[in-house]
C-alpha cells in the first residue's frame, strides 16, 4: 500500500530548495516582478508599473496585469515541489493602473487534490482591486526537488 505524501511536510522540509526553483523565473524578472511573499499555497508578487508597460491609453497594459497574476498564481501552485501547470485561468479586469503604480498579485489556493488545483489572485493597486483572476492547475507526477524518501 502507496503511503499519503504530506505535502505541506515537503514544502517546510524542502523550503528553501523551492523557493530557489519559483522565484528563478527569467519572464518575471525581465519584467521587474518581485516575489514579495511565499508559503505553502500562496504567493505575493509585485511590479512596479514603467512607462514601456501601457497601453495606447496611458494605463497598465493588461498582458502586464495578466504575466503579475500569472506569476503568483505559478509560484502558489508549485509551493509544495510538485510540477504544476496552468491549465486554466479567467481574468476580470476592473480598475486601470498607470506608470509608477506599485501594483500586487496574491494568490490564494482554495483547493487543491492529488490532480488538480483551484486558486484565486487578486490584484491591487494600494487598496484598489484592479483585477481578479480564477486559475486552475494540473498537477504532474513529477516532483522537481529531490525526495529520496518518496522513491
Amino acid at each position: 500500500m502507496k503511503k499519503k505524501i504530506d505535502e505541506f511536510q515537503i514544502y517546510e522540509k524542502h523550503y528553501e530548495q523551492i523557493y530557489k526553483q519559483v522565484k528563478n523565473d527569467p519572464y518575471a524578472q525581465s519584467l521587474g516582478i518581485q516575489l514579495t511573499k511565499f508559503e505553502a499555497g500562496f504567493a505575493e508578487a509585485m511590479l512596479e508599473v514603467q512607462s514601456h508597460m501601457v497601453n495606447a491609453y496611458g494605463t497598465v497594459h493588461g498582458a502586464v496585469i495578466y504575466a503579475l497574476a500569472d506569476h503568483a498564481f505559478s509560484v502558489a501552485c508549485n509551493a509544495y515541489g510538485k510540477t504544476s501547470l496552468g491549465l486554466s485561468t479567467t481574468i476580470q479586469f476592473i480598475e486601470s493602473a498607470k506608470p509608477g503604480d506599485k501594483i500586487v498579485a496574491r494568490a490564494t489556493e482554495i483547493k487543491r487534490n492529488y490532480r488538480t488545483g483551484f486558486y484565486r489572485i487578486d490584484i491591487y493597486h494600494k487598496q484598489n482591486l484592479i483585477a481578479t483572476m480564477e486559475a486552475v492547475s494540473y498537477r504532474k507526477d513529477h516532483y522537481f526537488i529531490e525526495l529520496e524518501e518518496l522513491v
